[in-house]
């Protein structure tokens, strides 16, 4: 009698030597092991991937518009270079008489399922296919997955949408690529169905930052007795001042007394983007490096599934949770002391888990030497047990006290907190005690005061104040903004989040992918579209920036996934929307665009020679700079005019001395009087090797005192 095998493949090697412990496949082959009736191999992430444009046809390999759209009819695929012998060798094991089923054991989601299905397809392979379906790494849960294996064709519409999907961002990359990219003449303008309208949420924001007008306005601050309390704000500093002196020294008499009870309920669990943007905020992670350290703790077995967008458990978990909830709390050095309760009910629905629960550690951590973690992943571990000791607790309590004082016939306004229970907030701050990073502030207690109540002898502080323009992205508000793009739109939906720009498993991705192909930058914690990355931006048309238009792709591939929606008809309106878009921009001028012809930011004309100003790295300068013979022109970042005075040669400043030769600058420092003052900047350019300077005053300008 002939031995059969069952082939598992796994997408990485890491998980499929965990899987080989388990079964029993201890002798290492070359590319797979083999042991106890198994054999366990690997796919080392995309083995496979959709062919390129010129593997249709030679003609492609030069970029033309009269060629686009390429729609490919029959599509083709290739295997990798790099992983073609691993190809190879999972091809002759699906090949081999004594291997009997095989068995999908890639990531359990929807790219997991296509790096299966492409590489299980192009082998030809026709044997049964059963799928491993599991969301931690641990060993009763593999053992659990293999004892409960699933009828592969289960999975046939998870693979259409995410075939779909991949078709989808082949034929934005490739059409909407080349079609910017030969109107723009030669400035490449990667084009892509989710990084498009990312880069248009930082360029927007940018935008509007540079067009904000700070404007100042002016509050009183009354101190009665101790007791701190604000006014309104005021447009007008007289009128705040004529308040404040008419406080001084008088009776402020209480208004109103407002107590209420209030309650913070726990936090839901982590799905992968919360806990990416609460990372980003902790400890500065990108969301790259929050899911690398989360997909090794989940190979170590420490940490359950990473790409879920559930914050919940399923029903089956709830028996467990009191047990890993007390094994987790005694593995923290900083819960000793602190009440565990575990109100399981809190955590648990199924009916709002999707492919995979929310993201909880493990019983091994135990038994794990959490000192020997590298601190990414000793952090991540750390933010994920708290957060299930979190979530399972008691709600925080407190007392919120209102009140409103009146003095100088104006109405001041001052709250105050007083915790009745810290609840879950105890074991929060015994987390942030461990990071010395305190915890949020609350407002401080009041004394008890009763309606008509009388303070003497009242002080009062005119305070300035300036409005803030909104704040730049960080990689925390960035996802924030992507999950829940165009929600507005899909207020009807069951899942709002689902409709964002990419899913969870893919925005870490479009983030770095930004930053790799120079459209963004990061300062700090800031991400900061570039020159490069704004003209991008400026030269999309509102279709392919929009984030409803992605949003509803991603609600399409959902129905698709479901059975709902065909993947013909998914796929026949993405053709149809590229079709009509390279119609519509076959008359297009490039004159009306807004890139240069080198594809740099256009800041303005050059006053010599007429052509293109643009924005280099350490100045802007006329396209014709190089030219033989040279225009010369360029406003020199570090120009000491500028330096001299404190002052940054901005963009908005060097477009405006383009547009009309003149800017009005504020905050010109004189080195001279120990002043800041604001005047006119005048270029006085007479073509020479430098561009020069001068200033002129008009007679309202006043001088402001120095530091």
């Amino acid at each position: 009698m002939i031995r059969t095998y069952n082939l598992v493949i796994a997408e990485k090697p890491s998980v499929a030597m965990s899987l080989s412990k388990v079964l029993g496949a201890t002798s290492r082959k070359d590319g797979y092991m083999e042991g106890g009736g198994w054999l366990v191999s690997w796919c080392v992430g995309h083995l496979v991937e959709l062919a390129p444009a010129d593997a249709y046809d030679p003609r492609y390999s030069k970029w033309a518009y009269d060629d686009l759209p390429i729609l490919p009819d029959p599509w083709q695929f290739r295997v990798l270079p790099d992983t073609r012998k691993q190809f190879n060798i999972l091809r002759q094991l699906m090949s081999r008489d004594d291997v009997d089923t095989v068995i999908c054991a890639t990531d359990a989601g929807r790219e997991g399922e296509l790096i299966f299905r492409l590489t299980y397809d192009l082998c030809q392979c026709t044997k049964p296919v059963k799928r491993l379906w599991i969301s931690s790494m641990e060993e009763s849960a593999i053992r659990k997955g293999f004892d409960n294996l699933v009828d592969g064709q289960k999975y046939n519409n998870l693979y259409a949408a995410a075939l779909c999907r991949a078709k989808a961002d082949w034929l934005i990359g490739i059409n909407g690529t080349r079609l910017f990219t030969t109107l723009y003449k030669g400035k490449t303008l990667n084009v892509g169905r989710v990084l498009t309208p990312t880069l248009t949420l930082l360029a927007e924001r940018e935008a509007a930052i540079e067009h904000f007008k700070k404007e100042k306005f002016y509050t009183v601050e009354l101190d009665a007795q101790g007791i701190r309390a604000s006014s309104g704000k005021f447009n007008s500093k007289t009128d705040a001042e004529k308040l404040r002196s008419a406080c001084l020294g008088k009776t402020a008499v209480v208004q109103s007394v407002t107590r209420k009870d209030k309650t913070e309920r726990p936090p839901k669990l982590y799905d992968l983007t919360t806990l990416q943007r609460e990372a980003n905020r902790l400890f500065d992670y990108t969301a790259q490096q929050t899911l690398d350290y989360l997909q090794s703790l989940y190979e170590k077995r420490l940490a359950t599934y990473p790409r879920t967008d559930s914050r919940y458990l399923t029903e089956d978990m709830a028996e467990g949770l009191p047990a890993l909830c007390s094994t987790v709390a005694g593995a923290l050095s900083f819960m000793v002391g602190q009440p565990l309760p575990v109100h399981a009910a809190q955590v648990v629905d199924s009916s709002k888990v999707t492919d995979h629960h929310a993201v909880i550690p493990t019983a091994e951590i135990a038994g794990a030497d959490l000192a020997a973690l590298p601190t990414g992943e000793r952090n991540i571990l750390y933010m994920i047990a708290v957060r299930l000791l979190c979530a399972v607790g008691e709600p925080h309590t407190y007392a919120e006290t209102a009140v409103t004082l009146d003095c100088g016939g104006a109405s001041f306004m001052t709250k105050g907190r007083t915790v009745a229970a810290a609840g879950w907030k105890g074991t929060e701050k015994a987390f942030l005690s461990t990071l010395k990073q305190k915890a949020e502030e609350p407002a401080p207690s009041l004394p008890v005061l009763s309606d008509g109540q009388r303070l003497e002898g009242a002080d009062a502080l005119l305070k300035q104040g300036t409005t803030s323009p909104p704040a730049r992205f960080t990689e925390d508000t960035l996802l924030s903004a992507m999950e829940h793009a165009s929600a507005e739109d899909f207020a009807a939906l069951e899942s709002v989040e689902r409709t964002g720009l990419g899913t969870p498993a893919t925005r870490a991705a479009i983030i770095e992918k930004l930053v790799k192909s120079g459209f963004v930058e990061r300062k700090k914690k800031q991400l900061l579209p570039t020159e490069k990355g704004l003209a991008l931006s400026w030269a999309m048309p509102d279709q392919l920036k929009s984030a409803k238009l992605t949003a509803e792709w991603e609600d399409r591939l959902g129905a698709v996934e479901r059975g709902e929606l065909s993947p013909e008809e998914f796929m026949a309106r993405i053709t149809a929307m590229l079709t009509n878009l390279v119609r519509s921009y076959r008359n297009v001028k490039l004159e009306s665009t807004a890139l240069s012809d080198s594809g740099r930011a256009r800041i303005g004309k050059c006053p010599r020679c007429g052509k293109n100003v643009v924005e280099g790295k350490k100045s802007f300068y006329c396209e014709g700079y190089h030219d033989t013979p040279s225009c010369g022109f360029a406003l020199w970042k570090n120009d000491r005019f500028f330096t001299s005075k404190r002052k940054e040669l901005t963009k908005k400043i060097a477009a405006s001395l383009l547009k009309t030769g003149r800017a009005a600058v504020t905050g010109l420092f004189s080195e001279k009087k120990g002043v800041f003052y604001d005047a006119t900047v005048v270029l006085n350019d007479d073509g020479g090797k430098f561009v020069r300077f001068k200033l002129e005053f008009d007679n309202k300008s006043t001088e402001k005192k120095g530091k």
